[in-house]
């Protein structure tokens, strides 16, 4: 019932103290310091080796030179061990007994980053196993793997879709210090309001990818390992719900990919790939900088025989900056700051090499302040998941996965005086949702020229918006709305490869939702008045989301690609039923949001060296959407502006992506894009004056690069620019937001085999550029400079 909310459970999250919130992180921090305690003592004792064959070597490049911290893993039966060359590029694994394990021949993998992968059998009985000479070839950038494209492992060279694949090692050379900071390196990547989860409000992070824009609610699907990361209710990101430690992979796929993942894929997909517990392995990051910024991230895995788990645990805390530009402030900006905590834990058995099964549970609590001493918010979500995979030559690979839980979302707004010297509250908020969700797939391959994917996915909401409105400082009413929707879905998709120069994919899906059961309520508190009760009609939509993509190969360094799609996005709970205010701007929700339609495609030419050291893509693409949400302006008035989701007619966007990648040699590589975007509102019958403008929040011009020198017995340097032109904040295209330009720089150093050193500065320029504007100017963050370390420690299995 939308009323559940009563002024005794409103008040209570408004008074909640700080040091409640405070004996929460002591308990996670014990938590994670026990374990991590009872790990390193694990380390610290002695353990005896058993008798048998020593395996050892040294790892070079194609010149002779050593290659360091290269992993190198070995395997026989269930028998696992992993090790680090050092700086000289030599391992060494102690004596392995033979007596343990069911067969005699050892697999020996090592892997580098710039490196191609080398596995090699030993017979111990027959072959040599000290004294081991491994030589690594360069990686072949073609040779990358993606799987958010198909769904199933494709490599990039044979796929029209334009992917961005980024490792642990990459993610680890970057100074940003939260996720959706890291992924602005991708051209195109961007959320509302140019923001970054640091400091920003959780409603505001959705993703915009190719210049579509965005109004809060995502309009890119974010995954991690299969499952939903947006928010059920809201559609926003909790881009730190995933500790940084556990990441090992990040894929950006940009264009429209509801064939395959339904609603939310509309502008594409961004996959997260966690790490698997292979070993008995500790990995901690912590770091220290300004504006009272500590983190920490940390993964523990361990594995015995069939058995493996693992946990994975962040806290994060800043003090923020003032929002705010200095020019505008008054007494009542306070700085932003935000903190939080999450876990995960996994536990996994395995059946052989091709069938396991997995459970996991999660927990993320964040809390943040945003800009005023009344205006704060809360979240706190509990999850759950489960699945397992089989895989097949004859009958195929299989997976399932279900999931589920509940969040709550806490919210306070207030009005601010226009010298900025009061503040009021207005209202007191609180958003509980529950969900539920079941995915299974089905891939196999038909020889060498052709695999089919074929799939079903099913999600159920429910949530509500409950309030307590103020005037005048007193509590005058309450008010309450929400509903529930389900949404099913299933897909198909044929990947065909005819000869060595042409592949072709085609696959389409079907996805049908209903909202129902949606109720908007309100009581007042002052008066005897009765409440006023308003049901809404149940509704239905569905959605045929077809795609058709091609790659030719002119020769080894040429190749052409196309494709063309269709794509939607169902409007979310949050944007049906919640209202919500951002300084003196109030956005009302609107009931009779129908699902946003895009159809799109794009083509291009895509370039390899022969060498494989150069790798450029050049892509044109075409989008447009029907009835997309966006805010429009109602009233406007010098205390507040009133402004309400609406579906326009047609917005267009338009534009050249282009990007390029260089490895010089061993050490150095260079990366750069560049997205030119020209998005408009193309028709809006009903206000015909916002035809030809620009599509809020969205940037002509984006420009990104990075260098980076890798050199583990040397240092690691990096830097990361980014680029963009001015934008516009809202609908009528009054609002500009001024061009910038941000540089960060990153240095690491091993200091011992298991222990490396950094320093990273964020916007080391300290350029102050317009994030907002409603209308007060509100900044991006300045300079974030911080020092800190990264443990690496593997125990080798047993």
């Amino acid at each position: 019932m939308a009323l559940r909310t009563t002024a005794y459970a409103s008040i209570v999250f408004h008074v909640i103290s700080s040091s409640e919130s405070s004996a929460l992180t002591v308990r996670l921090t014990a938590m994670v310091f026990g374990v991590l305690l009872i790990t390193f003592s694990s380390y610290a004792l002695p353990v005896q080796q058993a008798r048998g064959v020593k395996v050892n070597g040294t790892v070079v490049d194609s010149n002779g030179a050593s290659v360091s911290r290269a992993d190198v893993v070995i395997r026989a039966s269930s028998f696992t061990a992993s090790s680090k060359t050092d700086l000289s590029g030599q391992f060494n694994f102690d004596q392995i007994n033979l007596d343990r394990i069911s067969q005699t021949e050892i697999e020996l993998t090592i892997t580098a980053p710039g490196f191609a992968r080398v596995d090699r059998k030993l017979n111990p009985v027959s072959d040599k196993t000290t004294q081991l000479r491994i030589v690594l070839l360069p990686n072949e950038i073609s040779e990358q793997v993606t799987v958010s494209a198909t769904r199933t492992e494709t490599r990039v060279s044979e796929t029209a879709a334009s992917v961005v694949v980024l490792d642990a090692e990459d993610l680890q050379s970057t100074a940003a210090i939260t996720l959706d900071d890291a992924l602005r390196q991708a051209p195109g990547f961007s959320l509302f309001r140019r923001s970054g989860s640091r400091t920003a409000n959780p409603t505001t992070q959705g993703v915009s990818l190719r210049g579509l824009g965005a109004s809060g609610a995502s309009r890119a699907l974010v995954i991690a390992d299969g499952i939903p990361l947006n928010d059920p209710f809201g559609g926003w990101v909790y881009w730190d719900r995933i500790p940084h430690e556990s990441i090992s992979q990040v894929e950006v796929l940009r264009g429209g990919a509801s064939h395959l993942y339904g609603s939310g894929a509309l502008g594409g997909v961004v996959s997260l790939a966690t790490r698997q517990a292979q070993t008995n392995n500790i990995s901690l990051e912590t770091s220290y900088g300004n504006e009272a910024t500590p983190a920490a991230s940390l993964w523990l895995s361990g594995r015995k025989r069939d058995w493996r788990a693992s946990l994975a645990a962040e806290m994060f805390s800043t003090e923020g900056y003032v929002l705010v530009a200095p020019a505008e402030r008054g007494p009542i900006d306070t700085r932003a700051g935000s903190r939080h905590a999450a876990t995960n834990i996994k536990v996994e058995r395995w059946f052989g090499k091709n069938q396991h099964v997995f459970g996991s549970s999660s927990f993320f609590g964040e809390s943040r302040a945003n800009g005023s001493p009344l205006q704060t918010n809360r979240t706190h979500i509990r999850q759950f998941s489960f699945g397992g995979e089989v895989a097949s030559v004859k009958e195929g690979n299989f997976s399932a996965r279900g999931y589920g839980g509940t969040q709550v979302y806490d919210q306070t707004f207030s009005a601010i005086s226009g010298d900025r010297r009061t503040e009021t509250l207005t209202r007191v908020q609180r958003v509980p949702a529950q969900f539920v969700g079941f995915s299974g797939q089905w891939s196999r391959a038909f020889g060498k020229s052709q695999t089919m994917v074929a799939g079903y996915e099913s999600q159920q909401v429910r949530g509500a918006s409950d309030e307590i409105v103020f005037v005048n400082r007193l509590a005058n009413s309450l008010v309450g709305a929400g509903g529930r929707q389900q949404t099913y879905g299933g897909y198909f998709e044929d990947l065909l490869r005819f000869g060595p120069r042409l592949f072709i994919t085609a696959g389409a899906r079907f996805d049908y939702w209903r909202n129902n059961k949606a109720v908007s309520a309100a009581r007042p508190i002052t008066a005897a008045n009765p409440t006023s009760v308003v049901s809404f009609p149940d509704r239905t939509e569905s959605a045929f989301s077809p795609q058709v993509s091609a790659v030719f190969q002119i020769n080894g360094q040429f190749s052409l690609f196309a494709s063309g799609m269709r794509a939607f996005r169902s409007p979310t709970l949050n944007e049906l039923y919640r209202s919500f205010r951002v300084g003196n701007v109030l956005t009302l929700a609107n009931e009779n949001l129908r699902a946003e339609r895009l159809t799109g495609g794009e083509g291009g030419i895509r370039f390899n060296s022969t060498n494989e050291t150069l790798v450029a893509r050049g892509t044109f693409f075409w989008n447009e959407v029907a009835q997309p949400v966006a805010n429009v302006t109602l009233t406007t008035t010098p205390g507040l502006i009133n402004r309400q989701r609406q579906n326009l007619g047609r917005t267009r966007s338009r534009g050249v992506e282009a990007e390029a990648e260089a490895r010089l040699n061993q050490h150095w590589k260079l990366s750069a894009g560049y997205l030119l975007a020209d998005a408009t509102v193309v028709r809006f019958p009903a206000n015909i004056t916002l035809e030809g403008l620009m599509v809020p929040q969205v940037a002509r011009h984006q420009f990104t690069f990075q260098t980076s020198y890798a050199n583990p017995s040397v240092a690691t340097v990096a830097l990361q620019g980014r680029a963009s032109s001015s934008q516009f904040d809202d609908d009528q295209n009054l609002f500009r937001l001024g061009s910038y330009f941000t540089l960060d720089a990153f240095v690491s150093r091993q200091v011992t085999r298991s222990l490396t050193a950094f320093f990273a500065a964020e916007n080391i320029f300290n350029q102050r550029y317009e994030v907002g504007k409603t209308p007060v100017t509100t900044l991006g963050p300045p300079v974030l400079v911080r020092a800190g370390i990264r443990i690496q420690l593997e125990r080798q299995n047993r």
